[in-house]
């Protein structure tokens, strides 16, 4: 699972990174093509998912007090 939480994390930043890019005229994904630009939107809206329902448990400026947020 802390893969998985790697790859979202990672997917995330890019997917930032295109929007903020994207707020400039510039947009990055699209030049790859159609399909694979879909691939990626699809990847980067999974992890937000992803991200957004295990965040609690993977933080650990969010977790219980006394729980470090590394367990699992």
């Amino acid at each position: 699972m802390k893969a998985l939480h790697k790859i979202a994390f990672i997917l995330l930043v890019i997917g930032g990174l295109e929007w903020g890019l994207h707020a400039f005229g510039y947009d990055p994904i699209d030049m790859l093509g159609s399909q694979i630009a879909m691939i990626v939107y699809v990847l980067v809206g999974l992890s937000a998912i992803l991200e957004g329902v295990t965040h609690k448990s993977n933080c650990a400026h969010c977790a219980k007090p006394g729980m470090s947020g590394q367990q699992m």
